[in-house]
């Protein structure tokens, strides 16, 4: 075979000795020389093998245990060549190949089905954890962007926050954009659009103190059209001269080193 197989489940019933003709020398010809499809096999063989583990050991009918101590006490005190054979008979007739086989056509099938329901209900819980994995990372994103709205509406509406109309630099990328601040909280919130920056490059907005170097604000790389809105933290009570979008390479810097894009200052 020169593709992998088309069905993993051929994998469980090899395993179970349910898979014949093409199709299994077909698989058997393919993970010789196929170490991805050889793992698979391997754990389809684990899984069928914990089945047998999980079964509950099934012990003896009182009558089976009698009648072979009968036939004991008989070889041992030297009974009747005749009652020994009867009681082989017996045993013969019930342990004998044509019992076993009569045995294994009725639980052969069972087990199989047992197999498959637990193959079924392996894969099924599999599939239900990975649900639940992405569910839960969508509920703590949800949960993140529902606590970062309340701080948002919180630096809005307090009456100590300021708010800076950022003006494009000439020859910058068309944009419009305004920061909104609030010193004691030391939270800052960008509101604007953008043009893309060039594929190794980002915006960088730096809060510029009265005193003392600029300090990095955040670092975003914004979509064509799309208006961004976000919140970035600061050293709190540090009073801010103004406020600037440089663009730096990807993954900002810790100093400016860009053009200016946009600039605003605090009046």
């Amino acid at each position: 075979m020169s593709t992998h197989l088309k069905h993993d489940e051929d994998f469980d019933l090899y395993a179970l000795g349910a898979l014949e003709g093409e199709e299994k020398s077909a698989l058997e010809s393919h993970v010789a020389s196929c170490s991805d499809c050889a793992r698979k096999l391997a754990e389809a063989r684990g899984r069928i093998s914990l089945l047998a583990f999980s079964a509950p050991p099934v012990e003896p009918s009182p009558g089976v245990k009698e009648r072979l101590m009968r036939q004991l006490h008989a070889t041992a005190e030297g009974r009747s060549q005749g009652r020994a054979s009867v009681e082989a008979e017996r045993a013969t007739r019930f342990f004998g190949p044509q019992s076993t086989r009569r045995w294994s056509l009725v639980f052969a099938p069972a087990a199989a089905i047992l197999a498959f329901a637990a193959i079924f209900l392996w894969t099924e819980n599999a599939r239900l954890q990975s649900e639940l994995v992405t569910l839960r990372a969508a509920a703590d994103q949800q949960k993140s962007q529902a606590n970062q709205a309340r701080e948002i509406l919180h630096v809005a509406q307090a009456t100590d926050t300021v708010v800076v109309a950022l003006k494009k630099m000439p020859g910058s990328p068309d944009g419009d954009a305004k920061v909104s601040y609030n010193a004691k909280m030391g939270k800052l919130v960008y509101d604007g659009w953008i043009e893309p920056a060039p594929a190794d490059k980002c915006y960088q907005l730096w809060l510029v103190p009265m005193q003392g170097d600029p300090i990095n604000a955040g670092v975003f790389t914004p979509s064509k059209g799309k208006t961004e809105m976000w919140m970035a933290t600061v050293p709190q009570g540090m009073p801010a001269k103004m406020f600037a979008v440089t663009l730096e390479p990807a993954g900002g810097m810790p100093h400016p080193t860009g053009p200016k894009i946009f600039v605003g200052g605090v009046s």
